[in-house]
């Protein structure tokens, strides 16, 4: 599985909440609240050591998800994306087993318990 060096990036506490449940690795979730600003993303740079980790990007399959996708990739060009359906739209929405499926297909560590 990946190493303790993984990061997610997702848009809300709502998404932080439900990657939680299905984890079952040593990640470290960042939440941005939906929002971009070149200050607190050089702060979550700097205190996450964001260029030296396995960085994947969340976000919601909606205008705002994209944006924050599309600014991201560009200031993290080697983050990995993970993409949740459109039929779900929100990572807070997409069910469990879902998700576990997306993780595990980035060899992400998941609790058993939502694979079957």
């Amino acid at each position: 599985m990946i190493s303790q060096d993984c990061v997610i990036i997702v848009e809300g506490l709502t998404d932080k909440k439900q990657l939680e449940k299905v984890i079952d690795d040593q990640v470290t979730i960042i939440c941005t609240n939906g929002t971009f600003d070149i200050e607190r993303f050089d702060e979550l740079l700097e205190t996450y050591q964001l260029d030296e980790k396995d960085v994947f990007i969340l976000v919601d399959e909606d205008k705002s998800g994209l944006k924050l996708r599309k600014q991201l990739a560009s200031e993290l060009p080697h983050a990995d994306h993970i993409y949740v359906s459109s039929e779900y739209r929100e990572v807070a929405a997409t069910p469990e087993r879902i998700l576990a499926m997306l993780l595990l297909g980035k060899h992400i560590a998941v609790n058993p318990q939502y694979l079957a």
